[in-house]
């Protein structure tokens, strides 16, 4: 297996990315040494004219048939919780995590793409109506049957987590230990990350980090790492709650390493990810085999000592 730092997003594929375009590019990834790939169930309802995901799976299935052997050589995330119930019900009512949805949730993810086991199962965000001990244990049941290799959540308020992991100690089964949240060079104002984000608590925070160094087995990914390409786009600007001195600091400090060292914004950002303490996992998703070529840079980019802590300390 590699070490590349990195999982391939795939939220895309099937829908948005036609399916000669995601194929050569989960090619390119895994020729290139890549390993993890991130979709979800609900991907990509809202661009789906049914209003209903499903498409991003079905594709890694047709995917995997035509390809004779890579599943042994790819690890695969997926996420339940988030399916709308009903064509634009979202994010009102979504199937949630109660025993019966993941349950059904993971058949059929594991159908569509054709595999007897998923690496990563995630609760794709927390559900207050349904008890965590019923949600725990779904979930450890999976793990224990050999459906499910690891337990992950995502878009989760830290004391959510450490409760759930109390719940799993608790019963003596399996709980999570990866942790997947927004997170980026750049942060938002304080108490304005609503503004930025449809999941309240679905960052990755100082606080987080702080979790994730003091307790080395839960894994941090983070997805939109380069913000929907804001770093290197002017027709993509950052979102307004990112309007703020610390922004414009970074930006400046970001952008002159970027330019001693030779490469785009974006690759430094996700050298800084992958190499920083802890050290978090971005999912990138990319639609070109030129982006997929940068990110993979990126990841592989070590940054030297000085230049970290210039950029660490820039606010």
């Amino acid at each position: 297996m590699t070490d590349l730092k990195m999982s391939l997003g795939a939220m895309l594929f099937g829908t948005s990315i036609d399916e000669r375009t995601s194929f050569a590019l989960l090619d390119q990834y895994v020729d290139a040494g890549g390993e993890w790939i991130d979709t979800a169930d609900c991907y990509a309802f809202w661009v789906d004219p049914s209003g209903h995901g499903g498409q991003s799976e079905e594709l890694l299935g047709r995917w995997f048939a035509q390809r004779p052997g890579v599943r042994e050589r790819v690890k695969v995330t997926t996420k339940v919780g988030c399916e709308p119930l009903w064509p634009g019900s979202f994010p009102e009512h979504s199937q949630g995590l109660s025993a019966k949805v993941i349950d059904d949730a993971l058949e059929t993810s594991l159908r569509r793409m054709g595999i007897d086991h998923v690496d990563l199962y995630l609760a794709h965000r927390d559900d207050l109506q349904t008890p965590l001990e019923e949600t725990v244990a779904a979930f450890s049941k999976h793990a224990a049957a050999g459906t499910v290799g690891r337990i992950g959540l995502s878009n989760y308020a830290l004391w959510r987590v450490e409760r759930a992991r109390g719940i799993a100690e608790r019963l003596g089964v399996t709980g999570p230990t990866a942790l997947q949240m927004r997170y980026s060079y750049l942060q938002p104002r304080p108490f304005v990350r609503n503004k930025a984000h449809d999941h309240r608590f679905g960052w990755i925070t100082d606080e987080m980090l702080d979790y994730a160094d003091r307790n080395p087995e839960q894994e941090l990914f983070a997805y939109s790492p380069l913000m929907s390409g804001s770093f290197e786009r002017s027709d993509r600007p950052f979102q307004e709650a990112f309007d703020h001195p610390g922004t414009t600091r970074r930006l400046e400090v970001l952008t002159e390493a970027a330019d001693e060292l030779g490469v785009t914004r974006s690759e430094v950002v996700l050298a800084w990810l992958t190499g920083g303490s802890p050290a978090v996992t971005p999912v990138v998703g990319v639609s070109t085999p030129a982006q997929l070529e940068k990110a993979l840079s990126g990841v592989r980019l070590v940054l030297p000592a000085e230049l970290r802590t210039r950029l660490d300390e820039a606010w």
